[in-house]
């Protein structure tokens, strides 16, 4: 089979990814996705010999919404850690992507995501 050939096989939704098709997936260089591993402590790929990464759906989700809360939506990457550690969504009414501290969360969290709800729905508009 032709190199070409083998990289037009799609993969199971719950196949690991590597960096290049992840990159690709999400039409980013390999080095952002390394970069953002620095920052952002939530992306943890498995690394196998040699350091090799595989990326789970879950990791790839992740990695989708950080990019469009980076690209689209204008945030900094300040922005998306606070986004993150209070546990933020880009689906309105969805859960928290993690449990946010309930001695330091007000009730934060929620408004953050009604908020972002309501911008999203501006931006569809003005669009």
């Amino acid at each position: 089979m032709a190199a070409e050939d083998a990289r037009s096989v799609k993969k199971s939704a719950g196949a690991f990814r590597t960096i290049s098709e992840v990159a690709d997936e999400l039409d980013l260089p390999q080095h952002v996705l390394r970069f953002w591993e620095t920052k952002f402590p939530q992306i943890r790929p498995m690394k196998r010999g040699g350091g090799r990464r595989y990326y789970r759906p879950e990791d790839i989700l992740l990695l989708s919404r950080i990019r469009g809360w980076l690209y689209d939506d204008g945030y900094t990457i300040k922005g998306v850690q606070k986004l993150l550690k209070d546990g933020v969504t880009d689906e309105p009414g969805a859960p928290p992507a993690t449990e946010p501290d309930p001695a330091a969360d007000d009730g934060q969290a929620v408004r953050l995501a009604a908020i972002l709800a309501e911008l999203k729905d501006i931006r569809a508009l003005l669009n």
